[in-house]
């Protein structure tokens, strides 16, 4: 079958490789596994013999009939659709408990898909996933990196990302024209044990990478932040006034919305934006 380049299809075709994602998955035995994108089955096979059942998520017309017919009904349940729109919840609540996920993600909606993953949190236990080597790089950076951002701080925010291993473009047909990084994902969201709700943080955190050539103190000034708030609240939270987002890690992002959401409280006269509402 050939790829269809719209779909991102790049079909891993190195065998030690997929043993290596199969493996990184750890004890599948007894359990439900959803793999992303399954393609012509390169990783599914290997899925199968390890695991209880197989979820294969496939959007291609041609591939998701093929999936089906390639293996037993109850070793494997094909859904025929976007990944976006799938619901990992109730995948969940019909295997009983939180679920692995595996993928060979397309490049082009890598960063959709990474968010859908970790809007779902809730439902899934890990996942081992292939992405373009600069977007790992990216979600798995440590702050005050080059790659720092915020996919890295959106992803690490739910759980501790670790690279694994990276393949040249050799490994797939066709060969693509970048390298691609596997890193696993484990799903321990931090909301509670930094203090903070999870939307507004997200958002604060949207807002403080707006514009990355920008301090802190401008970029949360032009999100409609007070300046006296903001500057109270970086003295607070023990954030230079010259500081960059990229230079913040987690922690002290969770303390600049605590000093924020203070001065809020604080405030009789609106000057900080209402953290419930866009």
């Amino acid at each position: 079958m050939i790829a269809k380049p719209k779909l991102g299809q790049n079909f891993l075709n190195d065998a030690q490789a997929i043993e290596r994602i199969a493996n990184s998955l750890g004890d599948l035995t007894g359990r439900t596994v959803v793999e992303i994108g399954p393609g012509r089955g390169a990783i599914t096979g290997a899925l199968v013999s390890r695991a209880a059942h197989v979820i294969a998520v496939e959007l291609d017309d041609e591939l998701a009939p093929r999936l089906r017919a390639d293996y037993p009904p109850e070793r494997i349940t094909v859904f025929h659709q976007d990944v976006l729109g799938f619901d990992f919840a109730a995948a969940a609540e019909r295997a009983g408990t939180r679920l692995p996920v595996v993928g060979n993600l397309p490049y082009g909606i890598t960063s959709q898909i990474v968010l859908k993953l970790a809007a779902s949190a809730a439902s899934l236990d890990r996942a081992v996933l292939m992405v373009q080597r600069e977007v790992a790089e990216r979600i798995c950076a440590a702050p005050g990196s080059r790659d720092y951002g915020l996919l890295s701080v959106t992803a690490q925010i739910f759980g501790p990302v670790t690279q694994l291993f990276t393949l040249p473009p050799s490994s797939f047909t066709p060969p693509p024209d970048v390298h691609s990084t596997v890193f696993r994902w484990r799903f321990e969201p931090r909301f509670q044990e930094l203090a903070v709700e999870e939307v507004s943080f997200l958002r604060l955190v949207r807002q403080c990478f707006a514009q990355k050539r920008k301090t802190l103190a401008n970029n949360l000034r032009a999100a409609g932040f007070a300046p006296e708030a903001v500057q109270a609240a970086l003295e607070q939270a023990t954030v230079a006034p010259q500081a960059r987002a990229e230079a913040l890690s987690i922690e002290s992002f969770a303390c600049l919305w605590q000093a924020l959401k203070a001065e809020e409280a604080a405030s009789s006269k609106d000057m900080v934006p209402d953290f419930a509402s866009d």
